[in-house]
């Protein structure tokens, strides 16, 4: 009966120690710690799929916080369920919830729930945030570097007969770039 702890954060430049030393006080063992930092809604998490698959019946399944394991209530509870079919309990420690208990299940599924409709609510909030940037003229996507001025200077370079490699050199373009400018009507740029 052992404790598998799973730990993560969303990206590089954040710090696992806090994570790590919350489960290494509780007496997690370091062999039993999966860390990765990636972000949640990326569904390609192999350290998770690799603590899920190490945690044995009888084991303890330990997180910091829900966010840390799971996208959204259903893949939360989908998770929940595959460790239950283990014989595997949860176990939360800043929401202080405990998967061997009815309280903690209920309160479980209803932060998860609770979850769900943060994000949902996040996300419309950003749509609304996009739209309003986009009625002021904000434009978004990386700047076009194919101006007509640029067109004209790869047109120009290779009608000097300079190879498409040189002027990727002289304009900092890809292959493909250069060869759409070539390739452009003058009005398509």
């Amino acid at each position: 009966m052992a404790m598998v702890a799973y730990i993560r954060v969303s990206s590089v430049g954040q710090s696992l120690e806090v994570q790590r030393d919350k489960m290494l006080a509780l007496g997690v063992q370091p062999d039993h710690l999966f860390e990765e930092k990636r972000s949640g809604v990326d569904s390609n998490r192999p350290a998770l799929k690799e603590a899920l698959r190490f945690a044995r019946k009888g084991d303890t399944f330990v997180i910091t916080k829900i966010d840390r394991l799971a996208r959204s209530a259903t893949d939360l509870l989908s998770i929940v369920r595959e460790l239950q079919g283990k014989g595997v309990e949860l176990q939360v420690l800043d929401q202080s919830i405990d998967t061997s208990t009815p309280a903690g299940r209920a309160m479980l599924q209803m932060l998860a729930v609770f979850a769900e409709f943060e994000t949902a609510i996040r996300a419309e909030r950003q749509m609304d945030g996009i739209a309003k940037a986009k009625v002021k003229g904000t434009k978004f996507g990386r700047k076009v570097q194919t101006t007509p001025d640029v067109v004209a200077e790869i047109r120009r370079l290779r009608d000097d007969g300079q190879l498409i490699k040189d002027i990727m050199s002289k304009t900092g373009l890809s292959k493909a770039s250069v060869y759409r400018a070539l390739n452009s009507e003058v009005s398509d740029v």
